[in-house]
């Protein structure tokens, strides 16, 4: 009787277990939202895009190594300015799409993280900045 109640309660735990890590797991897969309703979600949110490459990238080292800013146009055809509050990625330029994370503040979408998609002559390649703010 005692090895029943033993195999019951490790089986109550390891259930419990995966159940908490498939809840935390499916918040981070979230669809994509677009500007509109990262304005209206006043929640953090993924947005995906492509970069703007007429608009200004903004990116000084010598003034804020932390501080980089650019445009993209979302899915919905809006264009917004991100502001990224880490350094510019390598290759920012040649990426095809962008997904970035964060909030809107104002007209500004503000990123907490950004992935890009780069082309690639052998397979796609994903690049991932994440930025503590």
């Amino acid at each position: 009787m005692k090895g029943i109640k033993k195999i019951h309660i490790i089986s109550l735990v390891m259930i419990t277990a995966a159940v908490v890590l498939l809840l935390s797991a499916s918040k981070d897969m979230s669809t994509y939202a677009t500007f509109a309703e990262a304005d209206s979600s006043g929640s953090a949110v993924k947005v995906v895009g492509t970069l703007a490459k007429d608009k200004e990238m903004v990116y000084d080292p010598a003034v804020d190594p932390n501080y980089f800013s650019f445009f993209i146009k979302d899915a919905a055809g809006i264009e917004r300015k991100v502001v990224l509050n880490d350094a510019k990625p390598q290759d920012f330029e040649l990426s095809e799409q962008i997904v970035v994370t964060g909030k809107m503040q104002g007209n500004d979408f503000i990123a907490s993280n950004l992935l890009m998609k780069c082309p690639s002559k052998y397979k796609d390649q994903e690049v991932s900045v994440r930025s503590d703010i």
